[in-house]
């Protein structure tokens, strides 16, 4: 589901599997303790490896917007596999500038 990285002011999570309403608060806690215990200036959302996403991947790249901003940091969302690229896409989530 989750595995961090923090290296040169940037934290990374390589997400993995499916991120559905069951994983999503998990990863969402985990990606936000992290988040505030480093207060990193950069945090990557790597979907590199997401089979599956529903509206809660949506919620969880929304959320973490909201969270790395009010640390001062900023938001890089990479590797959208072209499976998962529509439902991002009509998100709206591009309109944010975090796409990488």
């Amino acid at each position: 589901m989750l595995d961090l990285t923090y290296a040169n002011g940037a934290l990374t999570a390589q997400l993995y599997g499916e991120i559905d309403h069951h994983v999503a608060p998990r990863i969402r806690s985990q990606i936000d303790a992290k988040c505030e215990s480093l207060r990193p200036a950069k945090l990557v959302l790597d979907f590199r490896a997401v089979s599956f996403m529903d509206s809660s991947g949506i919620g969880l790249i929304m959320g973490r917007y909201r969270c790395i901003s009010l640390l001062g940091g900023r938001l890089e969302v990479v590797n959208i596999p072209p499976t998962l690229k529509k439902i991002v896409t009509l998100s709206g989530v591009e309109s944010l500038g975090v796409m990488k």
